[in-house]
């Protein structure tokens, strides 16, 4: 049995997952130009922080993975911090950053308490007034699945196999339901990668202010 911790991906090298390649170009379009700080949630490697690092973007990046941390601040020492989502408090070192963006790509879904972690989000961005959330995940939507159990894909997508792998599969209505219930606004949804209603990957925005009140599915 292996000895690498849970929250331990597994990272190696500095270089970018098959998702970025789809991701990263449309998150890049829909971020501030106003140079206000950035937050990436689950940075795994740095990859793309360290990638808007170099193009003058003010970004830090967190993430529960020691491995990933120690290979992202190799680019940018100092901008990376371990930092597991669960304990709800950033660094010391971020507390007085009035990050007004936090993005946050393929984490959602391996999270067994998602509205924590929405809300550890909100927490950060209404410290300072508020701000903008940018979330990706996979994509479940009812045709997607009709089409992963007509293709014989059902095992193989939804594994049970893969240690540390999904354990939540979203759709547009699940993701949007989660973010009202804490309290954002303007959520807005684009599809990623393959086709109309057949995406790989969803791209969800979201506002919030300090003055937004948590609400419930019941209203």
């Amino acid at each position: 049995m292996k000895d690498t911790p849970y929250r331990e991906f597994g990272w190696n090298t500095s270089g970018p997952l098959f998702y970025h390649k789809i991701i990263c170009p449309q998150i890049e379009r829909l971020l501030p130009e106003d140079g206000s700080p950035i937050l990436d949630i689950g940075c795994g490697n740095g990859y793309f922080a360290n990638y808007l690092l170099d193009k003058g973007y003010s970004v830090y990046g967190i993430d529960a993975s020691q491995q990933g941390i120690e290979i992202a601040n190799r680019s940018h020492p100092g901008h990376f911090f371990t930092n597991d989502v669960s304990l709800t408090e950033l660094p010391h070192e971020l507390q007085n950053i009035p990050f007004k963006t936090v993005i946050s790509m393929e984490v959602i879904e391996h999270l067994y308490d998602p509205r924590e972690f929405i809300f550890f989000i909100k927490k950060i961005l209404n410290k300072h007034n508020g701000g903008f959330a940018i979330i990706t995940t996979p994509y479940h939507g009812y045709l997607k699945n009709i089409f992963i159990a007509l293709s014989g894909k059902t095992d193989f997508h939804f594994s049970a196999l893969w240690v540390g792998g999904h354990i939540k599969f979203w759709s547009k209505k699940t993701i949007f339901t989660l973010l009202r219930e804490a309290g954002f606004e303007n959520m807005k949804f684009k599809g990623a990668g393959r086709f109309p209603y057949l995406w790989k990957h969803m791209i969800v925005t979201a506002e919030t202010y300090p003055d937004t009140t948590i609400k419930t599915i019941s209203e």
